[in-house]
């Protein structure tokens, strides 16, 4: 038996063969633990978000409705895990999550906005890395200015193509080197907090709590509707296992590195959000230089803080930047493999890395942070735009959720579990429509910029397949897609949307 009909047929009884036991282990070693998956969520949400967090709350509220935002985001992101979960455990055939739940419940286009969506949203946040990285350079070296200068765009295109070609080495290597990052960036946090627990001060806290003074007076409501787009940021990562199922030793690891990576990943982030009001005024916060968490620190212990924190940025977004690579490029390839995507971004090299969709990822990064030279605010664009385009997957993702225990598909199995899920999954359907309303009309305009034109991709697989581009219904979707995209381009153009 050859090597390749042993792959294709291995003994109900086990391998019998040399080449059936070589193809066993082979498949094996590329199997990622509970651990490995767990640190690809924790590395994937802490990144650039969490160091940003003092200051981007206290602009916009005190404690008390920092509170209620993260009751809200925390509870939210929950029922969404919890809906990632029961779908990997009731679909286990379904690989690379986001894309897979968004077409099997809504159809080929809808699937591939979900993909093109998550993916080029996934880039777009990659970029926001670098340009955070330089802008914290900036603080020590001026020519690294705000993270968008010419040096500053050269350095991270550097970084950009080392990083490529390490991951076009193999995806466990990758893995295991996400896993040695993770474990180091959560340590400048856990000090941050240990050093501000040993600084907090009650009656700073008790005189910030319901917002403080020196800060203008807004509502409750539109307090934490500010704070809405940065929660999503900061917990986009949650569906990294989803993501990287196919790799999972046991499909039951998926869930559970969700869950694990969410619970220890939201506790860090309101720590981080609320201690600093216990050792600073909210209005010294709020005009603190980003990363806010390392001008905090440097308030609280002197220099060494700033310089301890950047430190520990820098090692925490490259790890990000790491994992998020790894799921761009997994997500795209995916979406070829199930043929809604051009073929050519299946393709896998020896190391069994998605070698063609890696390539069109880092092109595509390199292309945006080019752009930041033009930009004001880079940083503050890219991460609401991320945000922005990640909500249309999780929204599908719920819906999913929604019509699977709505149909009491799969629940001739444990069916006790059906009123759970269908309760999770409703909840999750409303927090993800909530977003997009908190997000506003300019962000729903700057994805429609970008899902129109990327519709190319979905007609070039089309055609590949010698299919039907549109039914009907996806033609109403695309027209819809094209007019926002249009009112977008004029709205950018005429000056009544700015960047």
């Amino acid at each position: 038996m050859s090597a390749e009909s042993a792959q294709g047929r291995i003994a109900p009884d086990g391998p019998s063969t040399d080449a059936e036991r070589k193809i066993m282990t082979d498949q094996s070693s590329r199997k990622l633990s509970l651990f490995a998956l767990s640190a690809l969520v924790i590395g994937s949400m802490i990144g650039a978000g969490i160091f940003s967090l003092p200051r981007t709350f206290a602009s916009a509220t005190g404690p008390f409705g920092a509170m209620i935002a993260w009751v809200i985001a925390a509870g939210g992101m929950f029922t969404l895990a919890r809906v990632f979960q029961f779908l990997a455990e009731r679909k286990p055939e379904l690989d690379a999550g986001v894309y897979a739940y968004a077409k099997a419940g809504f159809g080929q286009y809808a699937g591939f906005l979900s993909a093109f969506g998550y993916w080029i949203g996934s880039c777009i946040g990659n970029v926001s890395y670098w340009v955070l990285i330089k802008s914290t350079l900036g603080a020590f070296f001026p020519m690294f200015g705000d993270g968008n200068t010419p040096t500053a765009i050269l350095v991270a295109s550097v970084g950009i193509w080392l990083f490529h070609f390490m991951i076009l080495r193999g995806v466990q290597q990758a893995a295991a080197i996400n896993t040695v990052v993770t474990v180091a960036k959560v340590v400048p946090i856990l000090v941050f907090m240990v050093i501000l627990i040993g600084a907090f001060r009650m009656d700073l806290f008790t005189a910030n709590f319901w917002g403080g003074s020196s800060m203008p007076a807004t509502g409750l409501f539109e307090q934490v509707r500010a704070t809405m787009f940065v929660t999503v940021f900061v917990f986009l990562g949650i569906e990294g296992a989803s993501v990287y199922s196919r790799y999972a030793r046991k499909r039951s690891d998926v869930g559970r590195a969700t869950l694990t990576g969410f619970i220890f990943v939201t506790t860090l982030m309101v720590l981080v959000t609320l201690l600093p009001y216990a050792v600073l005024e909210r209005a010294d916060i709020a005009g603190m230089r980003q990363p806010s968490m390392g001008a905090v620190l440097e308030a609280v212990v002197g220099t060494w803080g700033a310089v301890f924190v950047a430190v520990g940025l820098i090692v925490s977004v490259m790890g990000a930047y790491l994992a998020w690579s790894l799921i761009c490029a997994e997500v795209l390839s995916a979406a070829a493999r199930t043929r809604d995507m051009p073929r050519v971004f299946a393709t896998e090299n020896v190391h069994g890395v998605p070698a063609a969709a890696l390539w069109l990822t880092n092109g595509v990064v390199q292309l945006f942070v080019i752009s930041t030279y033009w930009s004001s605010d880079a940083f503050a664009l890219m991460l609401s735009l991320t945000s922005a385009m990640s909500l249309i997957p999780f929204l599908l993702v719920a819906g999913y959720g929604l019509q699977l225990t709505s149909r009491r598909e799969t629940y001739r199995t444990r069916p006790a579990e059906r009123s759970r899920d269908l309760l999770l999954s409703a909840i999750a359907t409303i927090y993800t429509v909530f977003l997009i309303y908190a997000g506003g009309l300019k962000f729903v305009l700057l994805s429609a910029i970008l899902y129109a034109p990327g519709t190319v991709l979905y007609v070039w697989a089309r055609r590949e397949q010698r299919e039907r581009v549109f039914n009907p219904a996806e033609w109403l979707i695309f027209a819809v897609a094209l007019v926002a995209a249009g009112i977008g381009f004029h709205g950018l153009a005429s000056g009544w949307m700015e960047l």
